[in-house]
């Protein structure tokens, strides 16, 4: 199998994951809206799966290709870019009743804020695939896909779905149309395949930077989950008896829940 061929199926996974975040907007297609106890759950849930397959797929490969000081470098590195990229666009965060208004200098900064965001995830992508075509993998389409590639897609895009909820939330409240509430949520995912195309080729290029890459992505996650899903969550809660963190707990659990069987593929 070839580079392009190679490249083209990094590309699909990554698509894959960016189009799941457009499941999130199918329940609006039934649902007005959706309360705050629930959507704290789906962040919850969401912050359990990426926490899940930060730990359980790219933290665990990770070691097993490197050291722990590796690994931990690597994630300092992931955290670093969120942080400095934050801070380029301190005051840019993104609402997304603002997609639809969008002209074209502030569409740019809207794809920069989301580039931020979900490019982590699409890295993640990426470097699970590193050992594509080499035997051991789960064969598909006559290709040997690593199994971890098969548990990081899956994980990615079980955690784009609550999100794409969360973007459809205030694309409701506008009276924006169902399906462009979808491609809105898919859009702000389409960072996604680019992001793994980037990492699959620098980690097949320079392979003993593969545990490094390993670390970068799961850092760049888990501090998005710290930082943004659950103080986001918690806000969202306010209201709720104890502020909502049993609701968050319980989402995190069973986040974790979900991809734990995945772990053991």
């Amino acid at each position: 199998m070839g580079l392009l061929e190679n490249l083209t199926l990094v590309f699909l996974a990554g698509l894959v994951t960016a189009l799941a975040t457009g499941i999130g907007a199918l329940p609006f297609f039934f649902f007005d809206e959706i309360n705050d106890r629930w959507n704290v759950v789906l962040w919850g849930f969401s912050s359990g799966v990426m926490l899940a397959a930060s730990g359980f797929g790219l933290v665990d490969e990770g070691l097993a290709e490197g050291t722990t000081a590796e690994i931990l470098t690597g994630m300092a590195a992931g955290v670093v870019l969120v942080v400095v990229a934050n801070r380029l666009l301190t005051d840019a965060d993104v609402d997304p009743r603002e997609y639809e208004e969008a002209d074209f200098k502030k569409l740019v900064l809207i794809l920069g804020v989301l580039t931020v965001h979900s490019f982590p995830e699409g890295i993640a992508v990426g470097v699970s695939f590193a050992d594509l075509g080499l035997e051991g993998g789960v064969g598909l389409w006559g290709v040997a896909v690593p199994v971890l590639a098969v548990f990081m897609t899956v994980a990615i895009s079980i955690h784009n779905v609550p999100e794409g909820t969360a973007i459809s939330i205030p694309l409701r409240a506008m009276d924006v149309p169902e399906w462009r509430m979808v491609w809105w949520a898919v859009f702000s995912s389409l960072p996604q395949p680019i992001g793994a195309v980037v990492a699959f080729t620098f980690v097949r290029l320079a392979r003993e930077l593969l545990p490094y890459g390993f670390g970068f992505a799961a850092g760049a996650m888990i501090y998005l989950v710290l930082s943004e899903f659950v103080p986001e969550a918690l806000d969202l809660g306010k209201a709720l008896p104890s502020g909502g963190k049993p609701e968050l707990a319980g989402g995190i659990a069973l986040g974790v829940l979900v991809m734990l069987p995945l772990s053991f593929i």
